[in-house]
């Protein structure tokens, strides 16, 4: 059982790869980078492989005679078959009897993580200038230094905070010699290094197809060992196996941390968990783990605290794991016991509006609008330890307007503020009158900066919500109200008649009502521009060829009625089926078109891989004939496995 490598995605929110606190997630940029190597390669290589293969067979073919040839044959179609045993022999855990309640493996053994290579210093000709002169560094203060040299074209290393944490956290590794004497950034010149480190990066994309090979089969060595784990006799793929070197941090938005130093983790940091009757991976010559647990209630199997937050990361199991799939199908099934009883809480918030206590109005209002407009909860937090961001819970005054009417409609609310991950949620809503009076009353003699549900919390919030439904959280809400979406959606868009391009637009503006819900914000590509005009260029191409096809046509159809003939007839035939072959290529043209143009600012990823109940997609996929692969490509499929075997076409969320 061997899963693909984990696909570029933005992160599922649910805490599982680090702490709540944990305001981004860098963790994530080395492991997508380490995983992206593997696949295309490999099905390059496999490709060039196979056609080399088939063009020696098709020689050997028509040199032999056809008795031989037939022999040939069969060990190879045999060798091609064996791979595709091998796919339908996959370990279906869902069919098996799942563990009590907390209960999350029996036996769990694995190599402990990769840790990054140590610090290789700079030739002698790499120089590093303070106030013109050349300055020759320790080999800590060095290693740092290359971090900001590294960034020097980045926007970040112009903004004064990245700058002031970067030299604060510098400072602290220099020597007293280099402290005394470098004590301002500004005359700092970093040019002659980051010249050195462009000149690196040119060199890597120059090399030669040896030189690739060998870091290919080094990355490859590397997975097979650490990248597997043995999991209650099961071979399960490692997500993340690489430890994060030292850097600068970045974090999202105007982050009051960025710039400072993510110092190098050590075997000494490092927290292992296996079973007891594993064999506890050794560390590395001359050090020592910090801790070796044997808890089988938690799913990580290495963790350490990082010094910018203080929050802990996890080294965690492919998403294609038991491990996973089980969370996410009890998560959907979370939110399908949610659609049972959403009315009566539904109506129960709706009288809470007219409640003589102020605390429960606002927690009504709150939870209206985590139902209606899909908010985050928005946890509390220490001032200047994050981002200013805010999720329903701790929304101030300053960040709605009301407006008794506004472009024709009565009752609106104005949000503006930043949401997770420093991203804007900007939307005009018209709500119902009590809800409208209620904002007005919570907002009264506040200044901008106060809280609009002063008597409000998560904690309230959430003790609420698991009263009226065991599990009940506010991202319950958010994947019950993504999944109905899509479900309505799929079946108000999906004309029976369309064809398979056609039906899968269809499918992304679909995905697109549940993204624009959820507020999955991006920023367009900055090939965007380019990608389309080349698209346009194709499409303007497939025209003409298409006018030059109707031409033919019809200069066949006159010379058919002259001669009336067999052949004429054939010919005839042969142009129309052409004609259709290019107006159908000409569609599927367009259609990519206007779903790149559609989405191009909003991210389809996030909710499809963390939010929408696969086994929908699954369902319509099946009900309309749509190949699945047209849908989710083949690490989603290795993810939704269990939704691709369990769902049948009349599923219904």
């Amino acid at each position: 059982f061997c899963s693909p490598p984990r696909i570029k995605d933005e992160p599922d929110d649910d805490g599982f790869y680090v702490s709540p606190k944990e305001d981004s997630k860098p963790l994530k940029r080395p492991r997508e980078d380490d995983d992206a190597e593997y696949k295309p390669k490999k099905i390059k290589t496999e490709d060039i492989k196979k056609a080399k293969k088939r063009k020696q067979e098709e020689e050997e073919d028509i040199k032999a005679k056809k008795a031989k040839s037939k022999d040939k044959k069969v060990p190879e179609a045999d060798k091609r078959k064996k791979p595709k045993k091998e796919e339908e022999q996959k370990w279906k855990w869902w069919e098996e009897e799942r563990y009590p309640e907390g209960i999350k493996w029996k036996f769990l053994e694995h190599k402990g993580p990769v840790f990054a290579p140590p610090y290789e210093p700079l030739p002698e000709n790499v120089k590093f200038y303070y106030d013109g002169k050349v300055m020759k560094l320790s080999t800590k203060a060095e290693e740092v230094a290359t971090f900001f040299a590294k960034m020097l074209d980045h926007e970040y290393t112009t903004k004064e905070i990245f700058r002031k944490n970067f030299f604060k956290d510098w400072r602290k590794e220099m020597t007293s010699e280099e402290k005394s004497t470098i004590t301002n950034l500004s005359k700092c010149d970093f040019t002659h290094m980051s010249q050195y480190f462009k000149a690196q990066s040119e060199a890597r994309k120059q090399m030669s197809k040896e030189e690739k090979q060998k870091i290919k089969e080094e990355n490859e060595r590397l997975l097979k060992e650490y990248g597997y784990c043995v999991m209650d006799n099961h071979k399960e793929r490692i997500a993340n196996f690489k430890i994060e070197p030292p850097g600068l941090f970045r974090g999202r938005g105007n982050h009051p941390k960025m710039g400072m130093l993510k110092r190098r983790i050590m075997p000494e940091d490092i927290i292992i968990n296996c079973s007891k009757d594993s064999k506890i991976p050794p560390p590395p010559p001359g050090h020592k783990w910090k801790e070796v647990r044997h808890d089988n209630k938690v799913t990580w199997l290495v963790s350490w605290t990082e010094n910018i937050q203080g929050s802990i990361k996890y080294i965690m199991l492919n998403p294609s794991s038991r491990i996973k799939g089980e969370k996410d199908w009890q998560k959907y099934e979370t939110a399908r016991r949610l659609k049972k009883c959403v009315d009566k809480i539904r109506n129960q918030y709706r009288e809470d509006w007219k409640s003589k206590e102020m605390k429960v109005r606002q927690r009504a209002v709150a939870l209206y609008f985590i139902d209606k407009l899909a908010l985050r909860a928005g946890n509390e937090k220490e001032e200047g330890e994050t981002a200013d961001t805010v999720g329903c819970c701790s929304l101030r005054v300053e960040h709605i307007k009301l407006h008794p009417e506004l472009d024709g409609q009565e009752y609106v609310v104005e949000f503006d503020f930043l949401g997770k991950d420093s991203i804007r949620y900007y939307n005009k809503v018209p709500v119902e009158k009590r809800v409208f009076k209620n904002l007005q009353l919570f907002m009264e003699n506040k200044q901008p900066e106060d809280d609009l549900f002063d008597r409000l919390n998560t904690s309230i919030l959430n003790k609420h919500l698991q009263d009226l439904m065991e599990g009940l959280t506010a991202k319950v809400f958010r994947t019950y109200n993504a999944s109905i979406t899509l479900q309505q959606q799929l079946k108000e868009l999906t004309n029976p008649d369309d064809n398979i391009p056609a039906k899968i637009l269809s499918y992304n503006r679909a995905n697109r009502a549940v993204a624009i819900l959820c507020n999955h914000q991006r920023a367009p590509p900055k090939t965007f521009e380019k990608s389309m005009m080349n698209l346009q260029s194709k499409i303007d191409a497939k025209k003409e060829q298409l006018a030059d096809a109707r031409r033919e046509l019809k200069s066949a159809k006159a010379d058919a009625k002259v001669r009336r003939d067999e052949k004429s007839k054939k010919t005839v035939e042969s142009k129309k089926k052409a004609v259709q072959r290019i107006e159908e290529q000409l569609m599927k043209l367009e259609v990519q078109a206007t779903d790149r143009e559609e989405n191009k600012q909003i991210a389809l990823g996030t909710s499809k891989l963390n939010y929408l109940d696969p086994r929908i997609s699954v369902a319509w996929c099946k009900k309309w004939g749509i190949p699945i692969e047209k849908i989710y490509n083949k690490t989603q499929r290795e993810k939704f496995a269990w939704a691709i075997d369990m769902a049948e076409e009349d599923y219904e969320f």
